[in-house]
């Protein structure tokens, strides 16, 4: 069957229409073209569609072949759910006084034979957020139950709360559903200054974060109290320092580095994970020590010259995150990167070479392959980035790194001791 969908715009009302007069294109940094049929996937479930204001999409004219507007309604884009990496981002050309897009990804979308298609790919097989495998009544029970357990732990409140009741944060969820991995808030501050950070954007910005920041700085005693009995009795147990809703949790590595020590003295069980900008490579060294298992470092680049402009580090460099990766892979532990993925500019054939030397420099197990929750115009704008280099594509990019990298990892997941340790590849949370 030939795959090219149609193009699909919103009235503005919350109603989405196909043009089949026009089939969709995707976007490439600035650059519009056509998607390879071998990219479309149907979207998944938990994926959900997003009308963005101020844009007119861009498609292919079925009769003529030539690009054009679609003048009928606002472009419409897809948010795929975790454990997908998306292939081209919606594209669409931008009136003056649209409003800059929420942070969320923007992947293309179309309509084939009454079903929506992305260009996509499924990385990671691990189910640990699909939508369907959350029971709103588990959940709220398991709120209920661990907040009576825990009266004065300031942070299974704050987790409860904020993070799987007003945010449906879906390793909060699993927490009181008590599988799998745990988060551990840690740290109300940071040290970079994120175009995109999702829990504290400046006054002045144009955007609101999607959530709001943990307030206060948890105790070796609050961490250690919910921690030990998740690491004793849930499945393929993690807990992980360093969420969305927090700051940068080296910057509390002196708390952390205790509650490590505290943890492991009551249990061996599971994986102690940070989720981090890798930014103090001195603390890192001291978290291995105390027993850290894994570390994941968060990067929009390879590249220094574009990491930089969007992190907006104080007092750290990109050097610190290579020196951060390399510590943790000599203490024997697991490496990843959560690596911002954005069409036209991860797959660029710099970015690809950076990528190259960064696995071999340290040694990397794992690439988390991240949709970029960002406006691509504004993303763009901000690290100034005019022209469209010479590209691969995400999906060719994937396949040279995995062919010459056989034993590096592609996921979406930390994954628990029992995947690092044994058999990676079978599945274990289902």
């Amino acid at each position: 069957m030939s795959l090219t969908p149609y193009i699909l715009y919103s009235d503005g009302k919350g109603n989405i229409f196909e043009d089949t007069s026009l089939y969709v294109v995707g976007r490439s940094g600035w650059d519009a073209m056509p998607i390879p049929e071998d990219h479309w996937i149907e979207l998944p479930q938990g994926g959900n569609l997003y009308e963005l204001p101020g844009r007119r999409g861009i498609g292919i004219d079925v009769k003529t072949g030539e690009m054009r507007l679609c003048e009928k309604g606002w472009a419409v884009a897809a948010f795929i759910p975790p454990a997908h990496t998306g292939f081209f981002i919606a594209a669409f050309e931008t009136a003056p006084d649209a409003p800059t897009l929420p942070l969320f990804c923007y992947t293309a979308v179309g309509w084939h034979d009454d079903k929506f298609y992305v260009p996509a790919v499924r990385i990671e097989e691990d189910i640990r957020q699909e939508c369907g495998g959350f029971d709103e009544n588990k959940v709220k029970a398991g709120v209920e139950k661990l907040m009576d357990a825990y009266p004065h732990n300031r942070l299974v409140a704050h987790l409860a709360n904020n993070c799987a009741l007003t945010y449906q944060c879906p390793a909060a969820r699993n927490y009181f559903i008590g599988r799998w991995e745990c988060p551990i808030p840690a740290s109300p501050a940071c040290n970079a200054n994120c175009v995109g950070c999702i829990s504290f954007q400046p006054e002045e910005e144009s955007i609101v974060s999607t959530q709001d920041r943990l307030t206060f700085k948890p105790s070796v005693e609050e961490i250690v109290e919910y921690t030990v009995p998740h690491l004793e009795s849930a499945p393929y147990p993690i807990v992980s320092f360093g969420q969305g809703c927090e700051g940068e949790p080296l910057l509390m590595w002196e708390t952390i580095r205790k509650a490590i020590i505290e943890i492991r003295k009551h249990t061996p069980n599971g994986s102690i994970n940070i989720n981090t900008n890798g930014s103090k490579p001195d603390a890192v060294k001291a978290l291995c020590e105390a027993g850290l298992d894994s570390i994941r470092v968060s990067t929009n680049s390879a590249r220094r010259e574009i990491y930089m402009p969007y992190y907006r580090p104080n007092n750290y460099e990109f050097e610190d995150i290579i020196e951060s990766l390399k510590i943790v892979d000599s203490y024997g532990g697991w490496t990843s990167i959560n690596y911002f993925v954005f069409p036209g500019m991860t797959d660029r054939v710099e970015e690809y070479e950076a990528l190259r030397q960064l696995i071999k420099d340290t040694n990397l197990k794992m690439i988390q392959w991240r949709n970029f929750n960002i406006d691509p115009d504004w993303y763009l704008g901000k690290i100034g980035v005019a022209d469209s280099g010479e590209i691969i594509g995400v999906k060719q990019m994937q396949e040279l790194i995995q062919e010459e990298f056989p034993n590096l990892k592609f996921g979406y997941y930390n994954p628990p001791m029992e995947r690092i340790k044994g058999n990676y590849n079978k599945d274990f949370a289902h």
